[in-house]
């Protein structure tokens, strides 16, 4: 009879089973990917930038006429003199212009003469009362409009004498030829650039900064300069310039440093300049750390006791490499880098630094 009574219980204790209230799971603590800062950590200290060595003063160099260009006298490198003909165009044009001028001159001086002539006869005429004093200022005038008449074609054959002098393009200072920019056998305009050259003396670097940088570089800043040809020996540098606008195509700055002890380097030489931002150091966050709400940027830390802590900031610039901050973080602050956009304040965590080996089941 047991067996049978205890056939008679089973479904009873599986109803009261079914009946039991289920047992509860333990919260799970999501972990987040951090990245702990101890103050000099991530912060720069010095940029550095690659640039060309040229001259302190350059000029192009162009006719200020336009032609065929018949000769080219020097080529890339050649030390010029002051006054030294560099190229030459055709000058047959003006040449003809010239002459024709001339000519022009003549037949005014003649009609001048005659106008002077006629003057004298109506004089003379008036005075026996042959003609009226209005026949004597109409002979005035005609002088008057011969020899402005004069006037004018001397100053354009003045002009044309010029025009021709103008087909020798002359070196305005003693230099070196840097760059060529048109041969012989080309037509130029007037004002082309058909030379570059840099006068002797002071050298500078010409570097260019991306428009996130700029701002840091002031002038008459120190810079620590080294030419490639010579890694071994730096040379003091100073900020001579800043451009106060960026280059259209690369949207970069050129600045120019000033080379006091550089004259003996080449030109076209490559050498790099760095700046010291030892004083200036500024906190550089992965861009995945940082949210944006409006205007306003702002981070998460994990806070002493696991939890999660909005923190509004100062971004000076945003990067390819990150986000730079204008003020520094508290002393080993953990900043949250991966999934900011799915956190809540307050909310507990489980923090793991970024690097480290355990997997995460980061929310995103």
């Amino acid at each position: 009879m047991k067996p049978l009574r205890l056939m008679s219980a089973l479904p009873l204790l599986v109803a009261l089973a079914a009946c039991s209230p289920p047992a509860t799971e333990a919260p799970v603590t999501p972990a987040v990917l951090v990245r702990s800062f101890d103050g000099a950590a991530n912060a720069e200290s010095v940029q550095t930038y690659t640039g060309e060595i040229r001259a302190r003063f350059e000029s192009e160099l162009a006719f200020r006429v336009g032609g065929k260009m018949t000769e080219r006298s020097v080529d890339v490198g050649a030390l010029v003199t002051r006054g030294q003909l560099l190229a030459r165009l055709d000058p047959q044009d003006a040449q003809l212009a010239a002459t024709a001028a001339r000519s022009q001159i003549t037949a005014a001086e003649a009609d001048a003469a005659l106008a002077r002539a006629e003057l004298k006869r109506t004089e003379a005429l008036l005075a026996k009362g042959f003609v009226s004093a209005s026949a004597l200022d109409t002979q005035r005038a005609t002088l008057d409009a011969a020899e402005a008449r004069l006037k004018q074609a001397r100053t354009q054959a003045a002009t044309a004498s010029n025009q021709t002098a103008y087909t020798e393009l002359h070196a305005d200072s003693a230099g070196v030829i840097t760059q060529v920019l048109a041969e012989a056998g080309q037509v130029v305009s007037a004002g082309q650039a058909v030379f570059r050259i840099a006068r002797p003396g002071e050298r500078e670097l010409l570097i260019y900064v991306p428009e996130s940088r700029i701002g840091s570089i002031e002038t008459g800043e120190a810079v620590e300069v080294r030419p490639w040809i010579a890694q071994d020996q730096p040379s003091p540098g100073i900020v001579r310039e800043v451009s106060p606008v960026a280059d259209s195509a690369t949207r970069t700055y050129g600045v120019r440093i000033s080379l006091p002890d550089g004259d003996a380097l080449p030109l076209g030489a490559t050498a790099t300049a760095s700046f010291s931002r030892a004083q200036a150091s500024r906190l550089v966050l992965p861009l995945s750390a940082v949210t944006r709400n409006g205007d306003q940027a702002s981070i998460w830390l994990v806070d002493g006791e696991s939890r999660l802590t909005p923190v509004a900031v100062d971004v000076l610039a945003f990067r390819e490499d990150g986000a730079v901050l204008r003020d520094r973080l508290p002393e080993g602050s953990r900043v949250v880098v991966a999934g900011v956009h799915k956190l809540v304040a307050g909310a507990a965590v489980r923090p793991v630094e970024e690097g480290s080996t355990p997997a995460l089941d980061v929310k995103r």
